[in-house]
């Protein structure tokens, strides 16, 4: 059901990501992130392609982490920012980080390899319905997505909706 894989960068690390759907208590998630219970990034799982966009922005975030170099407080809503195609961090919440009404939602949670409290944590907090984090693409709002990257259907006809958003992802720092 959830995703768990070691970074190569940071063999010593586990990222997993947890997928729910109908999800009743988004508010009290929510709080609960900003307050620090909630110890994971709670993102809405309808503006996602695929669990290696998470990825992506999650080896980032731990390297920028490593570096003193993150653009945020704290390396979860590093995690959200860096899903974002802008270097706006309002913005990034706003598309990104879960809201009150939302009743989807993907937990990525970094941790030691014997850290499997967590999990069990988050899996006690959510009143939702746990689905395979592969059903991911079940939940994504494409429309919502290309609009929010700038997407062209020339550009999709020569590679993935995955890979111009991957790349949008790691290029924002540079253009």
């Amino acid at each position: 059901m959830h995703l768990s894989q070691t970074l190569e960068l940071f063999p010593d690390l586990t990222v997993t990501q947890i997928l729910f759907k109908e999800v009743q208590n988004a508010a009290e998630l929510r709080q609960n992130a900003v307050e620090g219970i909630i110890k994971g990034a709670l993102i809405k799982a309808n503006m996602l392609v695929s669990p290696f966009q998470v990825l992506v922005a999650t080896n980032k975030a731990l390297h920028l982490q490593k570096q003193s170099q993150m653009k945020t407080r704290g390396l979860f809503s590093e995690i959200i920012f860096n899903l974002s195609p802008t270097n706006n961090i309002s913005e990034a919440f706003k598309r990104f980080g879960i809201s009150d009404g939302d009743n989807s939602v993907l937990v990525v949670l970094v941790h030691n390899k014997e850290e499997s409290q967590l999990m069990s944590d988050i899996l006690t907090k959510v009143d939702g319905v746990q689905i395979p984090v592969d059903d991911l693409s079940s939940i994504s709002d494409l429309e919502k997505i290309k609009k929010l990257y700038k997407v062209s259907p020339r550009e999709e006809k020569c590679g993935t909706l995955l890979d111009a958003v991957v790349c949008r992802m790691a290029t924002k720092d540079v253009m």
